[in-house]
């Protein structure tokens, strides 16, 4: 029996990421519509608004890291989440110049209305698994991770 194509790609559809960023493309455009039609907001802006109702009081550069964008792209964001008036920058006490971001009660309200939606489309994706295919796929997934983890260190092939 061969190794599966993922294994040992021979073109660009047989990369593990570029499946993967299929997958993502292809599943995240409900997201999208949602955020843009029915709430106004972009996929990175959800992104930056739902890692900071996890946390608030972080700094952009913080936030970013969390949110797996560049510090540019997360600023973007961050104003114009601050322009809808969803999220606020306030002074760090002790030191003016870092800017803590917080949401605004506007923000939460929009955080607690879509994250249910968001959630309900992940359960539809997620409805061709059983269980146990589940458990594995989380499994595998925190391995890939990991192993990714690894490959930042490591000089380029």
């Amino acid at each position: 029996m061969p190794p599966p194509r993922l294994m040992q790609p021979k073109s660009l559809d047989d990369m593990l990421l570029y499946v993967l960023w299929q997958l993502q493309a292809t599943a995240g455009r409900p997201v999208v519509r949602l955020c843009e039609a029915e709430f106004g907001i972009t996929r990175r802006e959800w992104r930056v608004l739902a890692q900071l109702a996890q946390g608030e009081g972080l700094p952009s550069s913080a936030l970013a890291e969390r949110a797996g964008l560049d510090r540019a792209r997360t600023s973007r964001a961050v104003s114009a989440l601050v322009d809808k008036n969803l999220v606020r920058r306030m002074p760090r006490p002790g030191d003016r110049r870092e800017v803590r971001l917080h949401l605004t009660d506007a923000g939460r309200a929009l955080y607690a209305a879509l994250l249910p939606r968001v959630a309900r489309i992940n359960q539809r994706l997620m409805a061709v698994l059983n269980e146990d295919e589940a458990a594995l796929l989380e499994a595998l997934l925190r391995r890939l991770r990991a192993q990714a983890e690894a490959l930042e260190s490591d000089p380029p092939a």
